[in-house]
């Protein structure tokens, strides 16, 4: 059985991280409008910009909190779609890849 602990210590990491900038993009996003309707419109782009980086974030914590459930589950390391192994290079890359690098160049 492979110790994933130095995974899931960097993934909990990744999540803390992951979840600290939602929290800003959050505050960000909640600031009152600006009465100036220039500074709103600029403000609106600004907005429209942070939606997406939030949608983001939102993405990359939904797959790292799937990597350390798939540590607890015992199947970390193994292709979600095919059943192989994940490189050990790729983990130490992303060790939030669900996918082996076959798999991920099909999806891609």
């Amino acid at each position: 059985m492979t110790d994933h602990s130095p995974a899931q210590s960097k993934l909990e990491a990744q999540l803390a991280e992951l979840e600290e900038r939602q929290a800003h993009l959050a505050r960000d996003l909640g600031e009152p409008a600006d009465p100036d309707s220039s500074e709103r419109a600029v403000e609106r782009e600004d907005d429209d910009a942070l939606e997406g980086q939030a949608a983001l974030v939102t993405r990359e914590i939904a797959s790292v909190k799937r990597a350390i459930d798939r540590i607890a589950q015992g199947d970390y390391g193994i292709c979600v779609r095919c059943g192989g192994d994940i490189a050990p290079a790729r983990l130490d890359a992303r060790p939030e890849a669900a996918l082996c690098i076959a798999c991920a160049r099909r999806e891609g």
